[in-house]
């Protein structure tokens, strides 16, 4: 049984309403679709007054010990200069100093990176946040390689994000590595959000290429071989059979996904082949190309070579 990643969303008084709402949808979303996720909403004050002038109640307490299979989420304020040089901001530093253990693993939005560098949990890595307190970040924490290009920064045990919107990218790449590139492709979709940002490739992900689009039998379609590559890798589907799940006719299924995303059913069903054939590799590189010619849904090695050189 996967053991569930529980995390805390950390909040401090003047929150920016958005890099709380955004991430916090996003993961709950996904955890509610099967992703082993557990959530709390914690801070340093039971209520706290957003961004937005609002209020946010029954806020936990931070805890004083972090469970095995933890991820601290700092999200960001809207007054960064003044909110962190309160007492309640300088709590969570305090916290993050103490209460972090070694395997526990750290994600900020937005200026949430500036509490993780008082901290001192970004010296010597990458990280980066909203482009306006790169100068910040970098006086904060004088040894870390601050980057200003970037959606948000995976370095390994901390990931960082640019700011606002950036943190459902950052929820989404969290789901993606706790269960798959399909569940957040699913999730992604949920919130009409089908041009996902990644933290180092410009190129849009396979799993959510062609999906900007709005035609719900060609996102049947496309849900149903996202699914399955993950599920039923070695099932092949044939046009009737997605036509099925499209509830529209085969030709009619051809000419609907040609005009909404711009190429064949099978040449989408095979860049999914290949984005799960580059996971494989990724994480086991002794695979041989008969192995991943089965995992992946291809007839033989021979096929998986073929469409490898066409599409890679």
């Amino acid at each position: 049984m996967t053991t569930p990643l529980t995390i805390y969303l950390v909040l401090t008084p003047g929150v920016l309403l958005l890099d709380y709402a955004g991430p916090a949808e996003a993961l709950r979303m996904a955890r509610d679709m099967g992703a082993p996720l557990v959530m709390h909403t914690c801070g340093p004050c039971s209520g706290v007054k957003t961004s937005l002038g609002t209020q946010l109640a029954d806020i936990e307490p931070l805890p004083q010990r972090l469970p095995p299979n933890s991820l601290v989420l700092i999200t960001g304020n809207s007054h960064e200069q003044e909110d962190y040089a309160t007492p309640a901001a300088q709590q969570v530093v305090q916290w993050l100093q103490s209460a972090v253990l070694p395997d526990t693993r750290l994600a900020s939005i937005c200026s949430g990176a500036l509490l993780l560098a008082m901290a001192g949990q970004l010296d010597g890595l990458r990280c980066t946040t909203h482009h306006t307190l790169l100068d910040d970040l970098q006086a904060l924490a004088p040894t870390a390689q601050v980057q200003a290009d970037r959606i948000f920064v995976d370095d390994g045990r901390v990931l960082t994000s640019a700011g606002i919107t950036t943190g459902i990218d950052l929820a989404l790449y969290i789901v993606e590595q706790v269960a798959n590139a399909a569940l957040a492709a699913q999730v992604a979709r949920r919130l009409v959000m089908y041009t996902r940002r990644g933290p180092n490739d410009p190129q849009l992900s396979p799993w959510l290429a062609h999906r900007n689009h709005m035609h719900p039998a060609v996102h049947r379609a496309q849900d149903a071989l996202t699914t399955s590559l993950v599920q039923d890798p070695a099932r092949r589907w044939s046009l009737p059979e997605l036509a099925d799940v499209a509830f529209v006719s085969p030709r009619h299924l051809s000419r609907l996904f040609m005009q909404y995303t711009g190429i064949s059913v099978l040449d989408y069903q095979q860049q999914l082949r290949m984005a799960r054939a580059q996971e494989l590799m990724a994480h086991n590189p002794a695979l041989t190309q008969e192995q991943l010619a089965e995992v992946c849904g291809f007839g033989s090695a021979r096929d998986f070579r073929r469409v490898w050189a066409r599409c890679l």
